[in-house]
């Protein structure tokens, strides 16, 4: 069925490379970066392995100085998109069939390439593209992504495959994974090129073909993916790259009836209205699209008087700051007693004082700027708001400049009203609302952190009395996907912390398990008879 399965060890995690001033693997990340800082390539869609220019241009930009134009990359049409359909569909065909030992070596060899010869090209672009620093780009575009091209193949030929029900005496049993019938529709958000990496390829792993809609504003690093993944010995039409806007691409993937799945990474709202029209559109289809979203977050981080400031300072700054606040994970909201609040509120105000932001090809940066002019817009709305609302205080930061590039300061806002604006809403950047609650109104706090916003991606506990933390643990037991006791609420690695949130932050499929890979499968159960009847008539009808 699987062509006998070989073994295949469980894998470790890409160690992180530290970038410290003068290593070998510094000074040649830094001569991939002026190279690529200094050139604008053209970008082609790509369906079914061939270049497609379609003349609708496109550019991206360094978010940190805007004025740098990185490429310049074609947009798909309705009409591509239906040839990357039938591409997909002529391509299933053989890729469908092809034993998992020779599918999934492709995606160790992809692992291989981006832990080689293609790190410090796509941790680059990831910089440059997506304003990260060296060490954001590190975790996300090269270690997660290896992990996730060593893990996955793991996963389905070690746990998933060999999953079979029992053969009683004289049957045998058995079941196939087969992948579903048509094509996977993979939307991939900015932030991270590892989860652009993953969404396309985890379905494809299973013998799926994929249409894969990168973010506009991360195309470049996304472009690279898409060559490496030709490098790696990909069958053409497999995986199809077509970058567009959201209803051009969007509208006849949804329109069609070979749509056999939807894996998605972004807002809220564009999940709820996707699953919407394919609802309305569910009898056209040929099977019922398999659905998995991961949206928005209000990540939360709850500290108990018990725990030790320091550790908070530090787990706050790092999850609400690190990459300018531009993860899902990332700490939005704190609670904090206030016994601790003056020590903490001093500290951490100094603390971010000291916070580097800039260009992130000088490795002194701790912040680069946000994505792009909307981001920067609607993230500033909130920090004016606040100066114009009642309720909320700006303690350090508030500064925002857009002449060169998208820049926002680190922000850290108190608000006297555990409901105000900045302590509900989704604002995706450098903005951390905290609110101080009286120590003996510990439930009363709970019951707050766990209705104040719809979504349920991640949060976190800070505390040293393992009583409090267990009830506070169990307390916000729904209110997120991926929970961290003293730890900040970021950074989730594959193989140790499957990612994914509920509620309104998605359909919780844990992206890096085996059970998202079971999302891309369709079972085919077996029974074989080896002694079959040969009377009719059962044993009672004689009595």
């Amino acid at each position: 069925m699987y062509n006998s399965l070989p073994k295949l060890d469980p894998p470790t995690n890409e160690p992180v490379r530290p970038y410290l001033p003068g290593d070998p693997e510094t000074q040649s990340l830094k001569k991939r970066l002026a190279e690529m800082a200094a050139e604008t390539i053209e970008i082609p869609l790509i369906i079914g392995g061939k270049e497609v220019r379609t003349g609708n241009l496109a550019e991206n930009v360094c978010p940190h100085d805007h004025q740098t134009v990185l490429c310049r990359y074609h947009t798909a049409t309705p009409e591509v998109v239906e040839d990357a359909i039938r591409a997909s569909q002529e391509a299933w065909k053989d890729w469908s069939a092809m034993s998992a030992t020779h599918r999934l070596a492709i995606f160790l060899r992809m692992a291989e390439l981006l832990a080689g010869p293609d790190r410090d090209t796509v941790n680059a672009a990831t910089m440059l593209g997506q304003s990260k620093t060296c060490h954001q780009a590190e975790i996300d575009s090269a270690c997660e992504l290896i992990d996730f091209y060593r893990f996955n193949p793991y996963y389905a030929l070690c746990q998933l495959y060999p999953d079979q029900p029992m053969s009683p005496q004289g049957l045998w049993d058995y079941v196939e994974y087969r992948p579903l019938e048509g094509f996977v529709f993979a939307i991939t958000p900015f932030n991270f090129t590892s989860i652009s990496g993953n969404l396309p390829t985890a379905p494809a792993m299973m013998g799926n073909t994929v249409l894969w809609k990168p973010a506009s504003s991360s195309v470049l690093s996304n472009y690279y993916l898409m060559k490496m993944f030709e490098k790696a010995g990909l069958p053409p039409g497999v995986i199809n790259f077509v970058p567009g806007r959201g209803a051009s691409v969007g509208d006849p993937v949804v329109a069609s009836p070979h749509l056999a799945g939807i894996h998605f990474t972004g807002s809220t709202p564009v999940f709820q209205n996707m699953w919407r029209t394919i609802g309305a559109n569910i009898a056209r289809y040929r099977t019922y699209p398999r659905i998995v979203g991961e949206t928005g977050g209000k990540d939360f981080i709850f500290a108990h008087p018990s725990a030790d400031v320091a550790m908070l300072v530090t787990n706050a700054l790092r999850g609400a700051f690190e990459f300018q606040g531009q993860k899902c994970s990332a700490a939005s909201r704190v609670y904090m007693p206030r016994s601790l609040w003056p020590d903490f509120r001093d500290r951490l105000v100094a603390e971010v004082g000291r916070i580097k932001m800039g260009d992130i090809q000088d490795f002194s940066n701790f912040c680069g700027a946000v994505i792009d002019e909307a981001a920067f817009d609607t993230i500033t709305s909130y920090i004016d708001h606040t100066r114009a609302t009642p309720g909320g205080t700006i303690l350090c930061g508030g500064g925002y400049d857009k002449s060169k590039g998208w820049f926002i300061e680190p922000t850290v806002i108190e608000c006297a009203d555990p409901r105000f604006k900045t302590m509900e809403e989704e604002i995706f950047g450098p903005v951390l609302s905290i609110f101080v609650y009286e120590d003996d109104k510990l439930d009363e706090t709970l019951e707050l952190c766990d209705t104040t916003s719809p979504y349920a991606l991640t949060g976190a506990v800070f505390g040293q009395d393992r009583v409090a933390v267990e009830k506070i643990t169990n307390r916000l037991r729904f209110a997120s996907g991926n929970f961290y006791i003293n730890d900040k609420p970021t950074g989730a690695v594959v193989g140790q912390q499957p990612f994914g949130g509920s509620r309104a932050s998605g359909t919780n499929d844990k992206a890096g398990s085996v059970t998202n890979l079971l999302r891309w499968v369709s079972m085919r159960t077996v029974k074989e008879n080896l002694l079959p009847a040969t009377d009719w008539r059962y044993g009672f009808l004689g009595s």
